[in-house]
């Protein structure tokens, strides 16, 4: 981190006192920083300490009435090598996705030449919010890189996802992101992965769905990032989250908000990686109200969701396609099954041992098929070492 110029942007949100120990934690490694604060980030966070720890003039207004020096977002975007905005709560990140200008800190974020990182924070309804969420996806798009928040105790005294990154995890992503810039060579790959569950809804407040937690798909991504490619992450409601600069994650519920997602994106890929358990039917129709409990028993009409794998597979061009089977029996019967009738390129089988592998267990063990339906097997081991391995074996064959 010696010599690299951290512009730090701080919105006003409760989080903003944790920013404090980011200052000293890029000032203690080397980095040079200069923080600039919406005006209400200033009830938040002492401008007074940020101006000791970074040893530079805090930035809150265009026009500083006391000293008549006007503040340059120009050059401050011209300065910096990286602008993290941390917390970047809900107000803001809707502003620089829609391009508004109402404060020094958006005039900069406009003015940047350099990359840019946001670290959000909010409570949970509103991190969950579909306005939210198009606002996100729209500056993934902008190729805004994102923190996600976590889970953890919120301050309205809810827990739930929407608590920023702590300070040392932020850290260290910064400092992965100036590690990872080498890689970004035309030979690396471009991995969309799917993770996790989707939840098919039977009320406002029921749904269809399976045991997965994602932790498969999370580690297939954290493996990839490592290798040096690009991810695409997109998840089923999780508890889990990553950051890495080469990372996009587009989090979705259904199947059909999984099939439209990949629709949308699958021509940047040059490998999908399949491993989301999607749900195989969903109801007919969603009730518009909450199912009373009356009768003894309830019939569900279900209906069959698209199938994604095989919609990836019948319109890929160049990509490789890895596709995922869970059997509890006839496993490598069903497995070859899947690989010949999607026509995928590898399929990955794992069979479900409640605790030891499968779905919410710490290790997996896997076999890969190959196209010609030759056979590798894995052993025993975490899902961190298993998608290494998935990722290094892609790497020498795909």
């Amino acid at each position: 981190m010696r010599g690299k110029r951290i512009l730090l942007g701080i919105s006003g949100g409760i989080a903003a006192y944790k920013i404090p120990i980011l200052v000293r934690l890029l000032k203690k490694q080397g980095a040079e920083v200069r923080c600039v604060l919406t005006p209400s980030a200033a009830d938040f966070v002492s401008p007074l300490v940020l101006a000791t720890l970074s040893e530079q003039a805090v930035h809150i207004e265009f026009w500083n009435k006391e000293t008549g020096v006007w503040t340059n977002h120009v050059e401050l975007g011209l300065w910096a090598d990286l602008m993290l905005i941390a917390p970047a709560t809900a107000n803001t990140l809707s502003k620089m996705a829609n391009g508004a200008c109402d404060n020094l800190l958006l005039a900069t974020y406009l003015s940047l030449k350099c990359p840019c990182v946001v670290a959000p924070a909010m409570d949970l309804d509103m991190y969950q919010h579909p306005s939210f969420k198009r606002n996100l996806a729209q500056l993934q798009e902008d190729r805004v890189s994102v923190i996600p928040a976590t889970f953890g105790a919120l301050a309205s005294g809810l827990e739930g996802q929407g608590r920023m990154e702590e300070p040392e995890n932020i850290f260290a992503y910064l400092q992965s992101f100036f590690e990872a810039q080498p890689h970004k060579t035309g030979a690396q790959k471009r991995i969309l992965i799917t993770a996790g569950p989707t939840q098919e809804p039977i009320d406002p407040v029921r749904y269809l769905s399976n045991h997965s937690t994602g932790q498969m798909g999370y580690a297939l991504a954290a493996a990839a990032l490592a290798a040096g490619h690009e991810v695409l992450l997109i998840s089923g409601p999780t508890q889990l989250s990553l950051a890495h600069p080469n990372l996009r994650t587009i989090s979705i519920v259904t199947a059909q908000d999984l099939l439209h997602t990949v629709q949308a994106h699958w021509s940047w890929a040059t490998h999908g990686i399949f491993s989301a358990a999607v749900a195989d039917y969903k109801p007919k129709e969603k009730a518009t109200q909450k199912i009373k409990k009356k009768d003894d028993q309830i019939q569900l009409e279900l209906v069959k969701n698209p199938d994604v794998l095989a919609w990836a597979a019948a319109h890929k061009s160049t990509q490789i396609v890895v596709g995922f089977a869970l059997e509890t029996n006839n496993s490598a019967q069903n497995a070859l099954s899947k690989l010949r009738q999607k026509n995928l390129d590898y399929i990955v089988l794992n069979e479900q041992h409640d605790g030891v592998s499968g779905f919410a267990a710490p290790t997996n063990k896997i076999s890969i098929f190959d196209k010609a339906e030759q056979r590798l097997d894995l052993p025993l081991q975490s899902k961190a070492a298993t998608a290494a391995a998935l990722i290094q074996y892609l790497d020498a064959n795909a």
